[in-house]
């Protein structure tokens, strides 16, 4: 079983290769807008945020899931990681998010990753009571990803998650599934450089249905009584329009700069590590993004990292298209334990600049076993 999924993974993987270049021509900000399900795009994941999802190349465990799910083939055991994201300070919306993961075969994970996104509670309004007050209602949108990663070789990694995405109001909601395929490669001496691509979102259109697109209508039959029409009410449904997901291609890289190491101290040991990365993403509906970030480690307690995203427009608000100014900043504080110290747990922190509001605050909790 394990190997025939390995083999769809390693097929989804290089397929990736194939659709690459008709993924980033497809970039059109004209489209910005046009396609639906939005939350796709962003990342829960409060350790990533922290240097703007550059490190796609080399994102390794559960958090890979969302940048590049081949890196969760480096979960050694099992990873459970929780995350929760003050969206946009002040605009009363919260960002969940849960991941499990766990080592199958001998090069094989499996994971789960659930987000949800809650948009707050909002006055129902109508035509005739445009000022609200006949109660409140709440969006709720829902990602549910299952993933499998696998080592191919000691360099080659592949993997690919099935999303199913679901968004609804009280009486409208909306289903669909894609799927996110990525590859990582590593070499170098110590495997300290690395290069990644994944492609995301893929899936067939979405559209919405619901009571909420059903309207009552008087039907006239034409004939007159008393001077008056005659008629009965009927109930119609309105169609939605189909709408397309956000996919996406992502190409980065990364390289591990170890300070101290040598024959005697092995690279998972030193005190100092630098880490820089850089990825660009193809956006099929917006601007194409640049992100740049860099990750200082000390052994394997604290993690101090900073990340800036670029995109046309972006340095001045009359042209920006984003809430996001480009700049994030982000902690880790890792505590190992177990006879062997190669078990832990950590507490992760970031935070995403925006004007207006007032940014994005993210905080997670891991344990690896």
């Amino acid at each position: 079983m394990m190997n025939k999924i390995s083999k769809i993974v390693l097929n989804s993987a290089i397929g990736i290769s194939l659709l690459s270049a008709g993924v980033a021509t497809a970039g059109n900000p004209d489209r910005a807008g046009s396609a639906g399900s939005g939350q796709l795009l962003i990342n829960p994941w409060a350790r990533s945020t922290g240097w703007a999802g550059s490190n796609q190349a080399n994102a390794h465990g559960l958090e890979a899931m969302f940048l590049n799910v081949a890196g969760m083939a480096f979960t050694k055991k099992t990873e459970v990681v929780f995350s929760r994201s003050s969206w946009l300070g002040g605009s009363g919306i919260n960002m969940n998010a849960f991941g499990f993961s766990q080592h199958v075969g001998e090069t094989g994970v499996l994971g789960l990753g659930i987000v949800s996104l809650d948009g707050g509670d909002i006055d129902i309004t109508t035509v005739d009571q445009p000022e609200g007050g006949i109660g409140q209602y709440s969006p709720l949108f829902l990602n549910i990803g299952l993933s499998y990663a696998k080592a191919f070789s000691d360099n080659i990694y592949g993997g690919a998650t099935l999303k199913i995405v679901s968004e609804q109001i009280s009486n409208i909601s909306g289903r669909g599934v894609c799927l996110d395929a990525g590859i990582q490669y590593h070499t170098g001496k110590y495997d300290q450089f690395h290069i990644g691509i994944s492609l995301k979102n893929v899936g067939p259109k979405m559209t919405y249905r619901g009571d909420g697109m059903s309207f009552e209508a008087n039907i006239t039959n034409g004939t007159q009584s008393n001077g008056s029409v005659s008629g009965y009410n009927a109930t119609f449904e309105q169609r939605s329009a189909s709408y397309e997901l956000p996919s996406c291609l992502n190409m980065g890289l990364s390289y591990d700069f170890l300070l101290g190491v040598s024959d005697s101290v092995k690279a998972s040991e030193v005190d100092h590590r630098i880490s820089v990365a850089a990825n660009y993403t193809s956006n099929s509906f917006t601007y194409d993004q640049y992100s740049l970030g860099v990750e200082y480690g000390f052994k394997k307690y604290l993690m101090v990292r900073g990340g800036y995203t670029y995109e046309k427009g972006i340095l001045k608000s009359d042209t920006r298209r984003t809430v996001f100014t480009g700049p994030t900043a982000g902690v880790t504080l890792q505590l190992p334990f177990g006879a062997e110290k190669n078990k832990s747990f950590a507490l992760d922190y970031s935070y995403r600049f925006t004007n207006p509001f007032s940014g994005v605050h993210s905080i997670g909790a891991r344990i690896n076993l």
